[in-house]
């Protein structure tokens, strides 16, 4: 999701970038345009360029997203011709912007063409993947779960731990808070097994109904109670395309990962200034 919603920003501020420079010297033939405002124009590129990073938009809904897209670029383009009457983008700053944005979505261009060679993963691996995490999938569970976030002094966590060893409820040990004066704060939500960060989630799977976990927070400490939970499984037939996306995702991530890692070695990078000294590894280090 962060990264579909960083790749529109970029595009639209591509698009403002494309603006910003120089003009269109003749003009494009009336198929590729949706829109003329002034004398420039907004194509049919621009708009299906947007309109790809529309994730599961359903044909029907197209025509209606176009139009939308439209109404925005046209937006844009008036800001653009607007910027360019007050010279805003001959600005340092924007100028900096802009080369941001050129080198953000060239860098993106990068990882994508990296990443194609990542091979689709197979039926083996993707059972393997079902069977090995059944908190996700054949024993996923909807959790509703309270949180208290505990201002303690550290001489005073083994107490608090004792205490809530020996409630009976949570409502109970709330009391406790409340009596002693401790500063705490409470929330609870529900949420499935794929909205939690996966050691959370194996940490509630082992829980019961009831029964709490204590972690040590910033402040003090932070409990957290499984006060319920109600089993919805998923089948293997179910998870299989969120699997396989998964999984192909990961590959990608690796080898643009392992990629940089080897631009890196081959690279002569040198730390600069203040830099330099943050870069420089600790004397024990360099010595071994």
């Amino acid at each position: 999701m962060m990264l579909r919603r960083l790749t529109l920003a970029l595009l639209t501020t591509a698009a403002l970038a494309a603006g910003c420079g120089e003009k269109k010297k003749e003009p494009l033939p009336g198929n590729q345009v949706a829109a003329r405002v002034n004398k420039d124009d907004v194509t049919l590129q621009q708009i299906n360029l947007v309109l790809q990073q529309q994730r599961n938009l359903r044909p029907e809904q197209a025509d209606q997203a176009s139009r939308q897209i439209l109404e925005r670029l046209i937006d844009q383009e008036l800001a653009v011709q607007k910027a360019e009457s007050l010279k805003l983008d001959a600005e340092p700053r924007v100028q900096q912007l802009l080369d941001a944005a050129r080198r953000e979505v060239v860098a993106r261009a990068y990882a994508e063409k990296v990443s194609e060679g990542a091979a689709k993963p197979s039926p083996d691996e993707v059972h393997q993947y079902y069977v090995d995490k059944p908190a996700l999938f054949s024993e996923r569970r909807v959790y509703s779960i309270q949180e208290l976030a505990i201002e303690a002094r550290a001489d005073q966590v083994a107490t608090l731990r004792e205490r809530l060893a020996a409630s009976k409820t949570i409502t109970e040990f709330v009391d406790h808070l409340k009596a002693n004066d401790y500063r705490f704060s409470a929330n609870q939500a529900v949420r499935s097994a794929e909205q939690l960060p996966m050691p959370v989630l194996e940490a509630l799977a082992r829980m019961k109904d009831g029964q709490a976990s204590v972690n040590q927070g910033s402040n003090g400490l932070v409990v957290t109670v499984l006060a319920g939970s109600r089993s919805q499984p998923v089948s293997e037939e179910q998870a299989r395309p969120a699997i396989e996306q998964y999984l192909l995702n990961e590959r990608k991530r690796k080898l643009v990962e392992e990629d940089l890692k080897a631009l890196r070695a081959a690279a002569k990078i040198e730390y600069v200034g203040s830099f330099a000294d943050a870069a420089r590894p600790p004397a024990s280090a360099a010595s071994r």
